[in-house]
């Protein structure tokens, strides 16, 4: 697995991807942190997490649309499958290597809060508990973009499914303005992204959304290495 990571890693940065997505998610984070918080003269960093929550969404895409895809278009995913690491070590190396990148564009928001430090004192639970939140919200969207990427050998194809994933979940919560049943009311905000996230913003760690999350990451991990067994037995 630990050489997949690396291989992954060591091939986002040996191509455009991960400078791309690097600089575009600086790019509206500093906009966003610009924009609210330092002309407001404020000290909180809520504004700009909750614009990066909508970003993230259709950003993590562009990570995501080559990590099995490729393999699959250049036939060199056989080679993967009959290589002596097994198929979830294959998949969480891939996985854990888009996770890092993302990871490494989430941070820019830690040293937004130390800058506002400088000049006031943050609320530190509210600012860690809005990056956790993205963190898990991010890593929950990955394993999804995993997985449609499994799906087919055209990049093109795996991106545009996932910024159709990303688009459903954000009209997930508009569902809740139609549905007049509150039983179904109940199901969509329970299974919604968004209303997973809120418990986050105020600093609070919601043993439940955090379960909620790593369980859509091992569910579309274990998605991605079936389909993988598939495709060694067919």
């Amino acid at each position: 697995m630990f050489a997949i990571f690396r291989r992954e890693t060591r091939n986002y940065f040996s191509s455009p991807i991960a400078y791309i997505y690097i600089a575009v998610f600086y790019a509206f984070a500093s906009f966003y942190f610009f924009a609210t918080t330092l002309m407001s003269n404020s000290t909180s960093l809520s504004n700009v997490f909750s614009s990066l929550f909508t970003i993230s969404l259709f950003l993590i895409p562009i990570l995501t649309m080559r990590l099995l895809s490729e393999d699959r278009r250049y036939k060199t995913d056989q080679a993967l499958i009959t290589a002596p690491v097994s198929i979830l070590g294959i998949v969480m190396g891939k996985y854990l290597a888009a996770v890092l990148i993302y990871l490494i564009g989430i941070l820019i928001t830690l040293v937004m809060a130390v800058i506002v430090a400088l000049f006031a004192t943050p609320d530190w639970a509210v600012i860690f508990g809005h990056f956790i939140g993205l963190f898990l919200l991010g890593a929950a969207l990955i394993a999804i973009g995993t997985f449609i990427s499994s799906l087919t050998e055209n990049q093109v194809i795996a991106a545009v499914g996932g910024f159709a994933a990303g688009f459903a979940l954000m009209l997930v919560d508009a569902l809740t303005s139609v549905v007049s049943s509150p039983l179904g009311q109940s199901i969509i905000e329970g299974v919604s992204f968004y209303q997973r996230y809120q418990s986050f913003t105020v600093g609070v760690l919601d043993f439940a959304d955090v379960i909620f999350y790593l369980s859509v990451c091992v569910l579309f991990v274990f998605f991605t290495v079936r389909v993988f067994e598939k495709r060694r037995w067919s």
